[in-house]
């Protein structure tokens, strides 16, 4: 339950202004709701169950401590990355305007691709090092797929008045906090 809750939460605060939560919110321009939450669920499922995958292997690989202390510096790598925020490329929004065989075929491959080496697929690898698999593949998945559910509901009603870089400012606020608390039980599991 605590790897399901982490997760969760580390995932929704990392997608927050994340560009795949853009392409959510524009497909919702184009598409119906429903079938833009389905399909982003299945593509966000399938990357979160790659993610953790390799997150446990390396998690086996290493000792705790170590990985504690890398994972620290990799949210704190993520502050940053979050700070500097994220646009949507040429080719992102080209795809997210392209409509194929069906609307969910479409934003699914898309979500898909703009998932692969994102910092929300980064932190669940990070997450999988340390947590239950299973927990985290759950919590990472749902967080996700929520925090896309809120872009593109507010985005629906209020538009774009939410400030995005006070949320870009606190999510990487948090995840400094996040990266500090890591980097503190790594050296205190490596020292101790």
């Amino acid at each position: 339950m605590s790897a399901f809750l982490l997760s969760f939460v580390v995932i929704f605060i990392a997608e927050l202004g994340d560009k795949s939560q853009l392409m959510a919110m524009t497909f919702a321009t184009r598409y119906r709701f429903w079938t833009v939450i389905a399909a982003i669920s299945a593509a966000t499922a399938v990357v979160h169950l790659l993610s953790v995958a390799l997150g446990s292997i390396v998690g086996l690989a290493l000792p705790t401590g170590p990985i504690a202390v890398l994972a620290g510096i990799a949210f704190i790598a993520f502050g940053l990355w979050t700070l500097r925020g994220d646009e949507l490329s040429a080719d992102d929004e080209s795809r997210a305007q392209r409509s194929t065989r069906s609307a969910f075929v479409a934003v699914t491959i898309a979500f898909f691709l703009a998932e692969l080496g994102d910092k929300t697929m980064l932190a669940t690898v990070t997450l999988a090092t340390t947590h239950g698999w299973f927990g985290t593949w759950l919590g990472s998945t749902v967080g996700m797929v929520a925090a896309d559910a809120l872009a593109i509901g507010v985005g629906a009603l209020l538009g774009r008045t939410l400030p995005e870089r006070v949320i870009r400012i606190g999510a990487a606020c948090l995840f400094f906090a996040f990266g500090a608390w890591l980097l503190f039980e790594g050296f205190q599991i490596t020292m101790g």
